[in-house]
C-alpha cells in the first residue's frame, strides 16, 4: 500500500545526514530539530502555533483536554473513521455522539450533524477522511450558532486546501478551534516512527496544550494542570524536516496516480471513483472505491492472490465497536455509514507508483469486475 523504501532511496542522503546530526548532538529529547520542524510546519500551514507530540492519537486527546470539557459532555464525531478519533472522547469520560457522513465525500454531513446537537454538546470533531476536507464552512457555521468548539482530525489530509464561498483558502487543520495530525509513516507527511502535532491560532490554547503535553507544566517540577508525557522524538523531527519540503511534490504525485485510476475506471457500472468536492483539493491519502453490484471481499482476496495489496477502511464503524457498548450506540441507525463499510476498498496509493504498476493494478481490478 505504501512504498516507504522506494521513497527513502530518493532522499537517503538528506535523511541520513539529518539523523547523524541528531546522533552527533545526542539531543534525543527536545533537540533543536523539534523546534525547527514546528516552525516550518507553522509556516507551511500559515498558523500561529504548532505543538508537536508523540502521535496522532495523543494530539486528539491533548486538544480535547485543552478545551477543558467536563465528564459527560457530548462530542460529535463521524462513526466512519479510524477508532482513534472516537476512542479519545470516551477515554476522557466524554460522550461520543455519532453523526452520519456524506456517501460521496465520506466526511460529516452537516444536515445530519445538526440533528445530533443537544444542550450537552460541547464540541465537534470533523475528520478529513482519505485526504478530502470535510465541509468546514457549514460545520463552522453550526459551531458558531450553537457555541461549540471544533477539533479537526487532519491525520489523513495534511497539505489539503479548503476554499470558502468567498474565495478564501485555508489549509485543512487550521480552520477549527484546534487541528490535529499524525506523522505515522504511511501518512502523506510521514516520519520513520510515531509522531503528531496540534495546531491553533489561539495563544492561550497553545500554551495550555503545550503544558498538557509536558506533564501539565511550563517549568520543570512545577505542574499547573493534569497532563501527560507526549513528545515528538528529535530523530523523527529530523526526518520530518527533510520531508516537509517535499510535501507538495508528494501530494502532486498522489494526485497523478489518482488521475490514472480515475481514467481507468471511468464509466464502469460497478465502480464509484472518489468524489472530488469542489470546495477542496483532495490530497489522496487513500484512493478508495465504492463498489456496487460486486463482492468487495472477494475482490480483496483476488487482488491479494495477484500480489496486489488493498485495504478495507473501515470494516466495523465506531458506533458498532464493543468499546462503545456502554453508550448503546450499536442500536443507532447510520444507514450511509453501514452502507459504506460494506462497499469501500482502497487501492495502493503512494508517491512511488509508476505507470506499469498502475496499469497492472487497474487491469487486475477490471478483470475481476468484468
Amino acid at each position: 500500500m505504501v512504498d516507504l523504501k522506494g521513497q527513502y532511496s530518493k532522499i537517503k542522503k538528506e535523511v541520513d545526514l539529518a539523523i547523524h546530526e541528531v546522533l552527533d548532538s545526542t539531543a534525543f529529547i527536545n533537540g533543536k530539530q523539534v523546534t525547527e520542524f514546528s516552525e516550518r510546519l507553522a509556516a507551511y500551514l500559515d498558523i500561529n502555533h504548532v505543538i508537536p507530540c508523540a502521535n496522532g492519537t495523543d494530539a486528539l486527546q491533548i486538544a480535547l483536554m485543552g478545551l477543558g470539557l467536563e465528564p459527560g459532555d457530548e462530542v460529535i464525531t463521524p462513526s466512519f473513521t479510524f477508532i482513534a478519533t472516537t476512542e479519545v472522547v470516551a477515554l476522557l469520560r466524554l460522550k461520543p455522539v455519532f453523526a452520519e457522513v456524506d456517501a460521496r465525500t465520506f466526511c460529516l454531513d452537516p444536515t445530519q450533524l445538526k440533528k445530533q446537537i443537544t444542550k450537552k454538546t460541547k464540541a465537534i470533531v470533523p475528520v478529513h477522511l482519505y485526504g478530502q476536507s470535510a465541509p468546514m464552512k457549514e460545520i463552522m457555521d453550526l459551531a458558531k450558532e450553537y457555541g461549540l468548539k471544533v477539533v479537526e482530525d487532519n491525520a489523513q489530509a495534511i497539505g489539503g486546501d479548503y476554499t470558502f464561498p468567498d474565495g478564501k483558502t485555508q489549509k485543512t487543520g487550521t480552520i477549527g478551534t484546534l487541528g490535529t495530525t499524525s506523522f505515522f509513516p504511511s501518512k502523506n507527511l510521514g516520519a520513520y516512527g510515531d509522531g503528531g502535532a496540534i495546531f491553533t491560532q489561539d495563544p492561550l490554547l497553545a500554551d495550555t496544550c503545550k503544558m498538557i503535553a509536558n506533564h501539565g507544566g511550563k517549568k520543570r517540577y512545577y505542574h499547573e494542570l493534569v497532563g501527560c508525557n507526549s513528545r515528538l522524538d528529535t530523530l523523527q523531527a529530523a526526518v520530518l524536516n527533510v520531508k516537509i519540503a517535499l510535501l507538495d511534490d508528494y501530494i502532486d504525485q498522489r494526485r497523478t496516480a489518482a488521475d490514472y485510476y480515475d481514467r481507468a475506471f471511468a464509466g464502469h457500472p460497478k465502480i464509484n471513483t472518489p468524489f472530488r468536492a469542489p470546495y477542496t483539493k483532495h490530497v489522496f491519502h487513500q484512493y478508495t472505491l465504492i463498489l456496487e453490484g460486486a463482492d468487495r471481499n472477494k475482490l480483496h482476496e483476488w487482488l491479494a492472490s495477484k500480489n496486489i495489496p488493498s485495504m478495507i477502511y473501515y470494516p466495523v464503524p465506531a458506533h458498532r465497536q464493543n468499546m462503545f457498548a456502554a453508550f448503546q450506540s450499536g442500536s443507532q441507525q447510520l444507514e450511509v455509514t453501514d452502507w459504506l463499510t460494506e462497499r469501500v476498498i482502497s487501492l495502493p496509493m503512494h508517491t512511488e507508483l509508476d505507470e506499469e504498476q498502475l496499469n497492472y493494478i487497474t487491469k487486475t481490478v477490471l478483470e475481476f469486475l468484468n
